[in-house]
């Protein structure tokens, strides 16, 4: 009897195993962005922030591990393996800028966060708000018109992070001292690969739809 349970969840697809695991990741996703733009906002210690932001990323590594073990044992899946990698990759990539973005910042000894590191921080978290939807979509690929939605939307926001940086680089050469532009730049640089990032998951889910559709 023990084997013929084995064999049965070894063949039917473990869809639940898998959208359960991505959104509990968009999830982590999310609340690290919060977490970020709390901290860029001073509403709360900018320390204590970045503790939150680190253990919020080790458990996403902890997801993610998850995802690859139930990827390497299980025969047939709901999504294509490479998806299903490429997603969870992607997911764990925006976290780990959010927490080097973090990171430097307190590394760097910023105490005062200007309008820019500000403004990134929205985007970033207007951007995962919208991916967490689209992740939740995927259980049903084949009639989500969230999924195409979601894309649009946080290619339109990584266009204005572009700008955003580009405004800002301009602004750091107009009288600070350079060691203080480096290091702006650096972290300017760091917040907006991870709305690159946010754009590289976007579209991994509209391969999905259009795959599954």
């Amino acid at each position: 009897m023990r084997l013929t349970v084995g064999i049965k969840e070894w063949l039917i697809p473990q869809d639940k195993v898998f959208f359960d695991l991505f959104e509990r990741l968009a999830h982590i996703v999310v609340k690290s962005a919060e977490e970020l733009e709390q901290m860029v906002n001073n509403k709360t210690d900018r320390v204590t922030a970045y503790k939150r932001i680190k253990d919020l990323e080790h458990q996403g590594d902890m997801i993610t591990h998850e995802i690859y073990e139930n990827l390497n044992r299980t025969f047939i899946t709901p999504l294509d393996p490479l998806e299903i990698s490429r997603l969870a990759t992607a997911l764990d990539d925006i976290l780990d800028y959010i927490d080097d973005s973090a990171e430097k910042m307190i590394n760097y000894g910023v105490v005062e966060f200007d309008c820019y590191m500000q403004d990134f921080a929205q985007l970033i978290r207007l951007s995962v708000v919208q991916l967490e939807c689209g992740v939740a979509s995927i259980r049903n690929s084949k009639n989500s018109p969230g999924l195409d939605s979601c894309g649009i939307e946080v290619n339109r926001l990584e266009n204005l992070a572009d700008d955003l940086l580009s405004r800002g680089i301009q602004q750091l050469f107009k009288g600070l001292d350079a060691i203080m532009i480096i290091k702006l730049k650096d972290i300017y640089e760091c917040l907006e690969t991870a709305t690159d990032k946010c754009e590289d998951v976007a579209n991994v889910l509209s391969d999905i739809s259009i795959r599954h559709s």
